[in-house]
């Protein structure tokens, strides 16, 4: 891996940090369109980060009466928002067009239709105004979030918990992460949205489900403990998705509603505590005390319960943890103007014929050689 380009100072004949980049961010890759601008400054013992700006234009009132999101209607909905994001973004920032050392844009994965447009936007900007692109896989923006406000030194070891994605990954610097474990049917957050939507709960279903929680006895109700016995770390929770539907019809009052939200957020905190500790022993026998710091990042570490869970294993262990402040858990843009300028630090940029992935597993490698699931025409899932 490339460290960041340094220069020699002519007058004082030492090395001196290259110059702050300002790097324009676009996320479009679900049903958030979203634009920042974020501004990184190379140290020699790390690096400041100053996010001048975060926009965000939600979708839920469009895709609230269907329960989920409809990647048709995600898809317009980015094509008429984005142009005002990106010039809201700039204009919160104090910024124009001729401040921006580079675009960074979503190229995958995620809705296609979505990635598409976002995608478009940054290659249209970049070849106006000759600057360069970068093309950002959106997990890597999630793995990176946690460095937008304080220091993360490489590498650590990340829990990614979203509604589509649940992965353990040993984060060596960006393009450098190692697979420890993945779902092997449902994500967390999908799970939460499904089960929500099962008990009437009104759209997006996690954050529904953790209000609903709040009192509720976690034990009433017996819910499967998926993968028992299994040593790896890898996720399930599609038995546990369907147990809790299958109990649905049987609630009669609103203390059962309540109590089986608990228990299904008590067992998804479960599970992500035990695959966690884990990969805990993986990452420490292959980094040892260089890299004994736990990250969370992804929409589900936006729930408090699964936080405090999670928190209180890597204290356990002897790990530091870490979580993005809440509005950088869930998908914005400013992660993916990070993961950008880290990654232009290094002197990289992809080429204006670049093409939007609807699948781009972080560790490739690992992904064609040990697939959790088969790959498509679409490319290897994660």
């Amino acid at each position: 891996m490339r460290r960041p380009q340094w220069r020699v100072d002519p007058v004082r004949k030492v090395m001196s940090p290259a110059p702050p980049l300002t790097i324009l961010g676009i996320e479009t890759s679900c049903d958030e369109t979203a634009a920042a601008v974020v501004r990184l400054t190379p140290r020699p013992d790390g690096q400041d980060v100053k996010i001048l700006s975060c926009v965000i234009a939600t979708q839920f009132d469009a895709h609230q009466p269907y329960g989920g999101v409809v990647p048709e209607i995600a898809a317009r909905a980015h094509v008429e928002a984005v142009d005002l994001v990106i010039a809201q973004a700039l204009k919160q920032a104090g910024v124009g067009f001729e401040a921006l050392s580079g675009v960074a844009a979503t190229a995958g994965p995620g809705l296609i239709g979505g990635v598409m447009v976002g995608l478009s936007a940054g290659k249209a900007i970049a070849l106006a105004r000759g600057i360069p692109l970068i093309a950002v896989n959106h997990l890597e923006g999630h793995a990176l979030s946690v460095r937008l406000t304080e220091a993360a030194p490489y590498p650590y070891l990340l829990l990614l918990t979203s509604g589509g994605h649940c992965q353990l990954l040993s984060v060596e610097g960006p393009g450098h992460c190692r697979r420890l474990g993945t779902t092997i049917d449902d994500a967390a957050g999908e799970a939460f949205d499904k089960i929500a939507k099962a008990l009437g709960l009104p759209y997006p279903g996690g954050p529904a489900l953790e209000r609903l929680a709040i009192g509720g006895d976690p034990k009433r109700y017996r819910l499967p403990k998926m993968l028992a016995g299994y040593n790896g770390c890898d996720f399930s929770f599609s038995g546990l998705k369907t147990a809790a539907a299958r109990l649905v019809p049987s609630l009669t009052s609103d203390d059962d509603r309540r109590d089986l939200a608990c228990a299904v957020q008590a067992a998804i905190a479960r599970q992500l505590s035990e695959r966690s500790t884990r990969a805990m022993e993986l990452h420490r026998e292959r980094y040892g005390m260089k890299g004994r710091l736990f990250a969370v990042a992804g929409g589900v570490a936006a729930n408090q319960t699964i936080r405090d869970a999670l928190k209180t294993v890597a204290h356990a262990h002897d790990f530091a943890f870490t979580a993005p402040p809440l509005k950088y858990c869930t998908d914005n843009a400013a992660m993916i103007a990070l993961a950008g300028a880290e990654r232009l630090a290094l002197g990289q940029c992809d080429p204006l014929d670049v093409a939007a992935r609807p699948r781009w597993p972080l560790d490739e490698a690992t992904a064609r050689s040990n697939p959790v699931h088969h790959s498509g025409r679409k490319g290897a899932k994660a």
